[in-house]
């Protein structure tokens, strides 16, 4: 039996299922489905007809999904990332007949709070930051062979860290006195490096922040997964995104309002052409977690909610 001893506590829950506005005979995806808390509720409300399809590149997430739906034929769990939403779909035999997919991006509460995921620049651990423990180049690989230069840059556009060529150059030249294998030992450099602090803030936030969304592809997972939106939709299904950094966040809005509203026109044409029509509509405004939310669990305040619907 799986055991988790690490709580998530999910954030706009109410919110972010009532915008998928589900039907109890849909089919629905939760892109990152963490601990469970939106899929547990998405599978409340649909009967015995509606489907769940539930993906996360985390396995011990994938576990605790086939614990929590063990025996429960209309939920389906895949390990991998929601860049491959299609393909997922696509073994379903339900290509353009999803009507809800939910996105809740970053990483999850058991993550940063098991300092054995290298997440935590709070809690000494192995320098991993990987959110698929199976493979890939862990955060210390990384550090370890990349020149200065791609250190600073992943630091300044991921992290938007105003001292990342500082910092880089901290970490290049401590490398060569002793392997950076801990979050521990990269926190306290980050922090020699760093001249002036902010109050009320790590110093290492946003660098652990840059490198973890690097080296899983955050960015570029969630460019990919965007644009096959339309290919895995039906009409009227809704897109639901919350994003907690301030890159995501501008990426998700972006694609929703280029989408949902008409294309540059040619001077003198009289018709939207089809190809230039909005492929959706947004549905209502962006929506940030409560008082009462943020004040029960931190982690909330940063919360965007963003939501679109097919209509073509």
């Amino acid at each position: 039996m799986c055991k988790d001893s690490y709580l998530h506590e999910t954030v706009l829950l109410n919110e972010a299922v009532e915008a998928l506005n589900i039907d109890e005979s849909g089919v629905y995806v939760d892109g990152t489905f963490g601990r469970g808390g939106h899929s547990r509720k998405i599978i409340e409300k649909l009967g015995a007809n509606g489907r769940l399809i539930v993906v996360d590149k985390d396995p011990q997430a994938i576990a605790t999904a086939q614990e929590i739906f063990a025996g429960d034929e209309r939920c389906h769990a895949f390990h991998g990332s929601f860049a491959d939403v299609d393909e997922y779909i696509e073994a379903q035999g339900l290509t353009g007949k999803i009507d809800g997919v939910l996105l809740d991006l970053g990483v999850s509460s058991p993550q940063l709070d098991d300092a054995q995921r290298g997440f935590s620049f709070t809690n000494n651990g192995p320098l991993d930051m990987r959110m698929d423990s199976s493979k890939g180049e862990t955060a210390a690989q990384w550090l370890a062979a990349a020149d200065a230069r791609d250190i600073a840059v992943v630091l300044k556009e991921y992290g938007e860290e105003r001292f990342a060529k500082r910092i880089a150059q901290f970490i290049v030249e401590r490398r060569e006195e002793e392997s950076i294998t801990t979050t521990g030992q990269l926190a306290s450099i980050i922090s020699d490096a760093i001249p002036r602090k902010e109050k009320h803030k790590n110093p290492a936030t946003r660098s652990f922040q840059a490198i973890r969304i690097y080296i899983n592809r955050e960015l570029d997972d969630l460019r990919e997964c965007l644009a096959k939106t339309f290919d895995v939709l039906a009409l009227g299904g809704r897109l639901v995104v919350i994003s907690f950094h301030s890159l995501e966040d501008r990426m998700v809005k972006r694609f929703m309002r280029d989408n949902s509203t008409v294309g540059k026109l040619p001077p003198g044409v009289p018709i939207v052409p089809k190809e230039l029509e909005p492929k959706m509509k947004l549905a209502g405004k962006a929506v940030k977690a409560g008082a009462q939310e943020v004040e029960q669990n931190p982690r909330a305040r940063s919360a965007v909610m963003r939501v679109a619907e097919r209509i073509k």
